[in-house]
């Protein structure tokens, strides 16, 4: 495991006195990973970078670099790199004076500064539009432009707030797997901010997640999908089904849940699962099988009818009616099961207990801004 490079302890941040945009915020940031901070709006995922960046003063905790204070510290002399969401590029410049600008700010002589800033393009592949100004660049141009500049001068950390949010979806996959080639590459720590959670879990070593100014689950991308520890996480990281129940008993790694139709579910107990207490079911919706007459017996079946099909290429989605709820979604991608139901069949679905954990209970509708204090 990689030494902590950067320590959050105890942080708080209000910007009114009464509110708090983050809350008793202990995170550690280790040596050259990829951190992601992602979560809705008003989580505290923007305002945890900016305190690290320096541009908002924690009004309680402490941030350490290598166990040194940098929370007095002002922006210009914290050594870190950062790419806006509109990138801030000079329109008067051209890309490689952009990218040399932090140079010359740190007194590098002009020519060093500017062999210097080409290496960087190169590094991003844009050597050869070394001598463009932004307005001649594209979208993706100008964003690894001003990661170009926020890697010239070798900074202890990399900041970026939302660098994808300008481009189109089709370049904003391509950009993912570019900056994650280029980290992998050069070592950097990087921390990102994002509400996107598909990019998160493309570009992250690790995701930070955020709900209401309170850090909910640090996790590599794999965990927290596969065992998120709690229902917001569930809910916000991919696509889930809920059900709601109380936990009737807990024997190892199952427990048996009574839904308030009455029906039993096995499932796996999350980290706060008590038996008597109420619980929401989490089921991803690929991990749901449509039973025929040559499927495994599930300990887990149900009826259910089919509402709609979406195609999707590589998937099919069916929108299905389950146990009084209209909510749920089945992701099929083998085709010889897809080509079979249309809307309105009527089909059984099954799911094995550790495909179903049992997490807090969270009701639905439920989001960030409706949470209690």
């Amino acid at each position: 495991m990689s030494a902590s490079l950067v320590s959050f302890v105890g942080v708080g941040k209000t910007y009114d006195g009464e509110t708090l945009a983050v809350r008793d915020l202990n995170l550690e940031i280790r040596e050259g990973e990829f951190l992601t901070l992602l979560g809705p709006s008003g989580s505290g995922k923007t305002t945890t970078l900016l305190m690290l960046a320096g541009f908002e003063t924690p009004t309680s905790g402490d941030i350490l670099v290598k166990g040194a204070s940098i929370t007095r510290v002002p922006p210009h002399q914290r050594n870190f790199g950062i790419v806006f969401q509109n990138y801030a590029l000079f329109p008067h410049m051209s890309a490689v004076e952009n990218v040399a600008f932090p140079l010359a700010v740190r007194s590098v002589p002009k020519q060093t500064a500017l062999a210097r800033a080409r290496r960087a393009l190169d590094l991003v592949q844009l050597g050869d539009l070394a001598s463009r100004r932004p307005n001649q660049l594209s979208g993706g141009q100008q964003q690894r432009t001003a990661l170009a500049r926020a890697l010239v001068f070798e900074p202890t950390l990399v900041l970026m707030d939302e660098p994808l949010g300008a481009l189109d979806t089709k370049l904003r996959v391509q950009m993912q797997l570019e900056i994650k080639q280029i980290h992998e590459r050069l070592g950097n720590t990087m921390v990102s901010v994002t509400h996107d959670q598909s990019e998160a879990l493309t570009m992250s070593d690790r995701i930070a997640v955020f709900d209401a100014g309170r850090l909910q689950q640090v996790a590599t991308p794999e965990d927290l999908y596969e065992r998120p520890r709690s229902s917001f996480v569930a809910r916000f990281v991919g696509e889930n089904n809920r059900l709601h129940g109380t936990i009737q008993s807990i024997a190892g790694n199952e427990c048996l849940v009574m839904l308030e139709n009455g029906r039993e579910v096995t499932a796996t107990p999350g980290p706060l699962a008590r038996v008597g207490e109420r619980t929401t079911l989490s089921m991803r919706p690929e991990r749901l099988m449509i039973l025929d007459g040559l499927s495994t017996v599930r300990r887990n079946e149900f009826s259910a009818r089919i509402r709609e099909t979406v195609y999707s290429g590589d998937h099919v989605k069916y929108a299905i009616e389950i146990m009084d709820r209209i909510d749920w979604m089945i992701k099929v991608s083998d085709r010889s099961v897809t080509s079979r139901f249309k809307k309105g069949d009527e089909i059984r679905v099954g799911w094995d207990p550790e495909d179903c954990l049992a997490l807090d209970y969270l009701a639905d509708g439920i989001g960030p801004e409706q949470r209690p204090s």
